[in-house]
């Protein structure tokens, strides 16, 4: 009797874990948990913590480091002094860029990337792993669109074990940190073979301008979505077909 009371404490206990884990993971906010995995990813992978420019330079040449420099699908703000990242926040953001791209019309824009210890701002905690340049800050868009698609991705991508992200209030962005085996396991996957994405539709919209909007055909947006006709209410759900 004592050891079935035992286990079942025990399993109840993990629940209880797993579901708080859950939770706080799903909600985009920031926490002490948060900042304790993005500081032990950035141990389990032997990342160094950058103290000064002359560091991030060194890393630059030995190729850790490598530059983003922007596409069609993405933009690196002229304000982010030290335009480096690992080379899987690089892809992330490049495959990330064109889902956003394809979700609702608008570049995705990346407002930090590489920060060393003596250039971190004021506000940032002491704890931040911009300095191992795993992480980045992507900047919150006005579209509420936009950041539909973006929070739902986000979350996606961290209950997949390959970032961890939060929504920062000041000034308005989302923090990400990258963790390169848990994007290389899952999240590229979840990316590249993401052939359809989520669009809410919003007051004023029309079939017309979100088809326009994503390079794709009405007729492709209602054949994705069983529509037989051009009515659409806001806040309707469609799956958007990607881009040719």
């Amino acid at each position: 009797m004592f050891a079935r009371e035992l286990i079942l404490r025990t399993v109840f206990g993990v629940l209880v874990a797993l579901l708080a884990t859950g939770a706080a993971a799903q909600t985009l906010s920031p926490s002490r948990y948060s900042l304790d995995l993005q500081n032990r990813e950035a141990r389990r992978h032997d990342f160094t913590f950058l103290n000064d420019a002359g560091q991030v330079k060194q890393f630059v040449d030995a190729g850790y480091l490598v530059p983003l420099r922007g596409n069609r699908n993405y933009d690196v703000k002229d304000g982010v002094s030290f335009p480096y990242a690992r080379p899987e926040v690089r892809e992330f953001v490049e495959l990330l860029g064109r889902r956003y791209r394809g979700a609702c019309g608008e570049q995705l824009v990346v407002t930090s990337l590489t920060r060393p210890s003596s250039r971190q701002p004021r506000n940032a905690s002491s704890r931040s792993v911009h300095p191992t340049g795993m992480a980045l800050d992507l900047r919150r868009s006005w579209n509420s669109s936009c950041r539909r698609y973006l929070e739902q991705a986000l979350m996606r991508l961290e209950s997949a074990g390959a970032i961890e992200a939060t929504r920062e209030r000041t000034p308005p962005h989302y923090h990400i940190a990258l963790f390169p085996r848990g994007f290389r396991e899952e999240g590229r996957e979840m990316l590249m073979n993401d052939s359809k994405t989520d669009y809410w539709v919003v007051r004023g919209d029309t079939l017309w301008k979100i088809a326009k909007a994503h390079g794709i055909s009405v007729q492709a947006v209602k054949s994705a979505n069983g529509l037989r006709s051009n009515s659409i209410y806001p806040g309707q759900r469609l799956k958007l077909p990607a881009m040719p």
